[in-house]
């Protein structure tokens, strides 16, 4: 069933596990994700994020996610995450997508709160929820997650959740997008500072790489929705190379590709204790 943010991330906010956000650029990535929710009864985030468009444009994809969402067993979010402006975020809601991040954390900090706080105001109109970002959730491949002046302060986080209305914020804490080119050292503290400052639902961004026990005590201490991506593309890539090497053909190299994906997002959901939380 198709649903928003607010109505998987306050249950797991209250009960303490978290709800995986999982990228899905094509179908094969889809019916991956949407088995292993299905199989495990979790509640499920599908997304795609603006980067990613041209890997899977917006119109082409979004009629098959849409689709599968709300025919889904268990509850499903259509997230449209990192929207970098205006007009995407309102293609996204139009298209259906029943929750949209926008992110404005690169930019000015005021300019930030007010386009955040618009897009608020249109996307509740819609019924959708909205996730914004405070702080800067570095770049692995630019090594920028330890530069701690960029971290989410809980004082910002405080006035940024009250004057934009948001229903889900994205924290950095030592986080990275991509893959990871040296072991990122999280600011627990800092978080569970914000945690006690705002009740509303924190998101962690750069999920893909960190060890479980990173994963656990995040949730543990605030985390109630996990962004995963690069994670699935590495299940994929080895899937395609194992049947390339194999020589077991297209169509069976596709099943194995879904399957080995399907197992990745069926271990992190295990592990952010969303299993049977449907």
């Amino acid at each position: 069933m198709l649903v928003n943010l607010n109505d998987v991330l306050k249950k797991a906010q209250a009960e303490h596990y978290g709800v995986g956000l999982f990228n899905t650029t094509d179908t094969d990535m889809l019916e991956a994700v949407i088995s292993a929710a299905e199989e495990l009864n979790s509640p499920v985030i599908l997304g795609t994020a603006e980067v990613l468009l041209p890997y899977g444009e917006l119109k082409l994809i979004a009629p098959s996610v849409l689709a599968a969402a709300k025919r889904a067993k268990v509850p499903v979010v259509l997230h449209y995450d990192h929207g970098l402006t205006f007009e995407r975020c309102m293609e996204a809601l139009k298209l259906g997508f029943s929750s949209v991040m926008f992110d404005g954390s690169a930019g000015d900090p005021e300019n930030n709160i007010q386009a955040t706080r618009e897009i608020v105001k249109i996307a509740h109109s819609f019924g959708a929820s909205v996730e914004g970002e405070i702080g800067h959730v570095g770049q692995a491949d630019a090594g920028d997650e330890h530069l701690t002046d960029m971290y989410t302060t809980p004082e910002e986080a405080e006035e940024y959740v009250k004057a934009t209305g948001v229903d889900a914020l994205a924290v950095a804490i030592g986080t990275a997008h991509g893959v990871y080119k040296t072991k990122p050292q999280l600011n627990l503290d800092r978080l569970r500072k914000i945690r006690a400052k705002i009740d509303t639902p924190l998101v962690l961004h750069g999920g893909s790489g960190l060890s479980d026990d990173d994963f656990r005590n995040t949730i543990r201490d605030g985390i109630a929705k996990v962004n995963i991506f690069t994670d699935l593309c590495l299940a994929g890539d080895r899937a395609m190379k194992e049947g390339v090497e194999s020589n077991i053909g297209y169509l069976e190299t596709r099943k194995l590709k879904v399957e080995t994906i399907k197992q990745a997002v069926m271990t992190k959901m295990r592990l952010f204790g969303s299993e049977n939380k449907a």
